[in-house]
């Protein structure tokens, strides 16, 4: 377990550190669309994805893209009548779909690490949860002697919820998270923690 070996905290921050950068080159060398297989620009050919899975958008993308297509609907209405919103109402509709689209993300895990990416983006290292650190998956919210838990993304029809117990980058405290996944057990196979 990281942090708990010869070394200390140093040692377990370097593993942390090692293991994060290894998930983002495994990741990046997929294209976002994992079925897809990896990019073309990759030199080497990656490792396969352990598990992935979309996440559809949060209530806050949806609520402002709804915001955003009324606003401009009302706008063009506002200037021409009826006429001009039924005109504006297909391109207001498919903006708004491409906004959905890119706040689509994706939950990822590689033979190092746990992140949640958004198409479009590198994601952020520090968020990166390396595989020595997990500690305990469970199915359904986190006990109570957890620390209260991060929470990635919400409920979907045909999801689960997961809870997942890991050390901090310096291995000397435990955090969680939960997630909502469509196989709890294959998502905490991957992880290394079979429930």
């Amino acid at each position: 377990m990281a942090g708990r070996g010869r070394g200390g905290p140093d040692a377990a921050r370097a593993a942390v550190a090692r293991e994060r950068r290894l998930h983002a080159e495994q990741v990046r060398a997929h294209r976002f669309v994992a079925g897809w297989g990896p990019k073309r620009s990759a030199t080497t050919v990656p490792a396969p994805l352990r598990h992935w899975e979309y996440r559809p958008p949060g209530p806050v993308a949806v609520a402002f893209t709804l915001a955003l297509v009324g606003v401009w609907l009302a706008f063009f209405g506002w200037g021409g009548g009826w006429p001009a919103v039924r005109d504006e109402l297909p391109l207001a509709l498919a903006a708004g779909a491409v906004v959905l689209l890119l706040n689509t993300s994706r939950t990822t895990v590689s033979d190092h690490g746990l992140s949640f990416d958004v198409a479009g983006t590198r994601g952020d290292p520090s968020r990166v949860v390396p595989l020595i650190q997990v500690r305990e998956v469970r199915r359904g919210r986190p006990p109570e002697d957890w620390p209260a838990p991060q929470r990635r993304g919400g409920w979907w029809p045909g999801r689960t919820r997961v809870a997942v117990l890991h050390r901090s980058d310096d291995g000397t405290a435990d955090q969680a998270l939960s997630v909502w996944v469509r196989d709890p057990g294959a998502f905490a196979r991957a992880l290394g923690r079979p429930l």
